[in-house]
């Protein structure tokens, strides 16, 4: 089930600098008579939403526009020694973390309530590491027990069950083509590092990576017990390089067409032989299935090879590493420090660990979300600010209506069916409309890898009892504590849990343009993903079906082919490109996120001038707003690890997307000359 985000990974963060008011830069020009300065309203941030002080106007927004909207901010702020990034994302992250810590405090304080018992169960740091390895030490011989590659591949299905991956990725979703069915999906897996390049790639700093990744597996293998590790993490390396081979890269697996094949059960064998596929769909809980969806054919056909070729005692040596990992952040202190000193240290350049409460928030939040989310909106999300968000959302699917209508690149009859597409458009705001019951999990106060290994299990049936049954179109793929959005294709939705539904994203308090810049651009980039160069691909019904003219794509592929090439021209570090094949959609979303909130900002004003607050005009609060709201900083390794792999642009490079928009260059008067100026033709205009 495809669904993109806004953010793929969000960690905890500090709290956000003081905010006063500063002087625009003289060149911002002002549209309007000045009004006085708008007195305080109550919002969090300033005196109307905005980081005046933040700002940099001694920088002219045609030459930087990320300095000149927080240059000052940045220079102020510091990377948080637990942290990778530190940004708008991370700062709210920590907000929602803390009011999350609350509840889990609280129910701690009361034996027999499941969320309290299993936070309790991972803040006994003393019990966790008296019982060093031996939680997980029954695993481990179960896989030195598996002498052959039958029982390995039965195994590998065996501790999938249980959270622990192994050669492929499977889980249970929407049939892209049929919609209102579930199927098993399967797609290529197996890699310890980020991407397939980190194994690949003739580049120095990737070569420092592969060689502390090496050392890290032998220190795992040796923490495990297992004799002459470095010649056996070797071999173990070996064969992830030889999995690392078989992956597609990241811009051909993010093509809806060419990830959906559909194999039979009987296909696997003739098509991926050499793994027992037979056993470990029994194991899996997937036999019977008649049919399955195999994301990347060739990846899976040559990682099957992988495993027929691998000695046993590597395949065994590799699942035991994938365990050690996967149960590392709830296991005795050596095992975690070391897994940390690598995926932490040495791939994102955190010094340390975040707080043991922030982490034990974290798996609670990820094991029994829903629940601990019911507390969370009953405290933390007024009925007052969903009604907001409604509306706001409401405004941004009206602008795009307009958009579709005043499009000159589609066809007459492809537009008819992309306005059928927006009338059946499902937005969820702030929490599921039931939620999950987890009465049939069993959470133990003193054990928290039976209560991780547990609850891994317990989402894994419900995925399981998914098949056969109708379309739960309820669902939720987020808990609502989490500073994060997305948009599903197959159900035609866009989902906004609570927890970003506040400062600086969105402050009922605050200055409207304000938040049309932030959490209504967000919602306009999350809706237009519908419509992007892969959501186009998915009809009314949520199906994977080509019904755009041939023509329409023709003229839309010129538009985006030109954003890509903008994209790839970006070098966040020497030598370092952004990918603007893998970027694409979600700077697509992003450009057209701007276009959309722009517009309904302007007819939420009802024909009434924009406001000139502080000497700025509704727009420039409006583009600020949106800069702001993408302020973040990196450490080295995160930023390599996110060019590389991740596909969203790093957030400054979100940020200079306004020099594609018309309004930008009139709302700062930005002229020719200017390092971010574009001439009009090579502005990118979609929507």
């Amino acid at each position: 089930m495809r669904r993109s985000f806004v953010m793929v990974s969000l960690l905890a963060s500090a709290a956000l600098v003081g905010v006063t008011h500063a002087n625009p830069a003289p060149k911002a020009k002002v549209a309007a008579k000045a009004e006085p300065a708008l007195k305080a309203t109550g919002a969090e941030i300033g005196a109307f939403g905005l980081d005046l002080a933040g700002m940099d106007t001694s920088v002219q927004p045609g030459d930087d526009f990320v300095k000149f909207a927080g240059g000052k901010w940045e220079a102020a702020t510091e990377i948080p020694a637990d942290k990778a990034t530190y940004g708008m994302f991370n700062r709210l992250a920590d907000r929602s973390l803390e009011q999350t810590r609350t509840i889990l405090d609280a129910a701690a304080k009361r034996p027999g309530d499941k969320i309290g018992d299993f936070y309790a169960s991972f803040m006994d740091e003393a019990a966790i590491n008296a019982k060093g390895i031996d939680p997980i030490k029954p695993w481990i011989a179960e896989i030195r027990a598996a002498g052959d590659k039958t029982a390995l591949a039965a195994e590998m299905a065996k501790l999938q069950r249980t959270g622990v991956g192994g050669l492929f990725r499977m889980g249970v979703g929407q049939d892209d083509k049929a919609p209102d069915t579930y199927i098993v999906g399967l797609s290529q897996s197996g890699i310890g590092l980020p991407d397939r390049d980190y194994y690949l790639k003739d580049d120095p700093k990737l070569a420092d990576t592969r060689a502390k990744y090496q050392a890290y597996q032998v220190q795992m293998l040796g923490l495990a017990g297992v004799d002459d590790a470095a010649a056996r993490g070797a071999a173990v390396y070996a064969f992830e390089k030889a999995l690392a081979t078989a992956h597609w890269d990241r811009i051909k697996s993010r093509d809806s067409d060419l990830t959906y094949n559909k194999w039979s059960a009987a296909d696997f064998a003739t098509k991926a032989p050499g793994f027992p596929w037979e056993v470990y769909m029994k194991t899996a809980g997937t036999a019977g299935q008649a049919n399955y969806l195999v994301g990347m054919p060739s990846a899976l056909t040559d990682e099957a090879k992988a495993f027929a070729d691998a000695p046993v005692q590597v395949v065994q040596d590799f699942l035991i590493l994938r365990l050690l990992r996967s149960y590392a952040g709830v296991l005795a202190k050596p095992i975690n420090d070391a897994n940390f000193a690598f995926y932490g240290t040495v791939l994102s350049g955190a010094p340390q660990q975040p707080v043991r409460w922030k982490r034990g928030v974290g798996i609670v939040s990820g094991a029994m979300g829903e629940q601990v989310g019911q507390a969370y909106v009953e405290q933390y999300f007024p009925p007052a600010t969903k009604a907001a968000a409604d509306q706001l959302v409401k405004n941004i699917i009206a602008a795009m209506s307009v958009r579709l209508d005043n499009l000159t690149w589609m066809a007459p009859e492809t537009k008819v069916k992309a306005h059928a597409k927006l009338a059946a458009f499902t937005p969820k705001i702030g929490y599921p409309s039931k939620w999950r019951d987890y009465s049939a999990l069993t959470v133990k106060r003193d054990d928290i890898v039976a209560n991780v290994a547990a609850a891994n299990a317990f989402e894994y049936e419900r995925d399981l009892h998914k098949l056969g049954q109708p379309i739960d179109r309820t669902e939720w793929g987020m808990t609502p504590m989490t500073v994060n959005a997305y948009a599903n294709p197959p159900m035609n939705e866009i989902v906004f849990p609570a927890a970003i539904l506040q400062p600086p994203f969105f402050d009922a308090k605050a200055d409207p343009a304000v938040n049309y810049g932030g959490i209504g651009v967000v919602i306009g980039h999350e809706l237009s993903h519908h419509f992007d160069d892969q959501g186009r691909k998915y009809d009314p019904t949520g199906k994977l079906t080509d019904w755009w003219t041939a023509e329409d794509v023709k003229r839309f592929t010129a538009m985006t082919d030109k954003l890509v090439k903008q994209y790839d021209a970006y070098e966040p570090l020497p030598g370092l490109h952004i990918k603007g094949g893998l970027t694409l959609g979600e700077n697509m979303a992003d450009l057209a996120g701007l276009a959309l909130a722009y517009d309904a900002y302007h007819r939420s004003l009802g024909g009434k001038p924009e406001p000139v607050i502080d000497g700025l005009t509704g727009d420039q609060r409006f583009f600020l707003g949106y800069a702001q709201v993408w302020r973040i900083k990196f450490r080295e390794p995160a930023l390599r690890s996110q060019v590389i792999s991740n596909e969203h642009s790093p957030g400054p490079f979100r940020t200079v997307e306004v020099r594609n928009v018309d309004a930008w260059y009139k709302a700062f008067g930005v002229k020719a000359g200017e390092k971010l100026y574009l001439a009009p033709a090579d502005r990118v205009k979609v929507w």
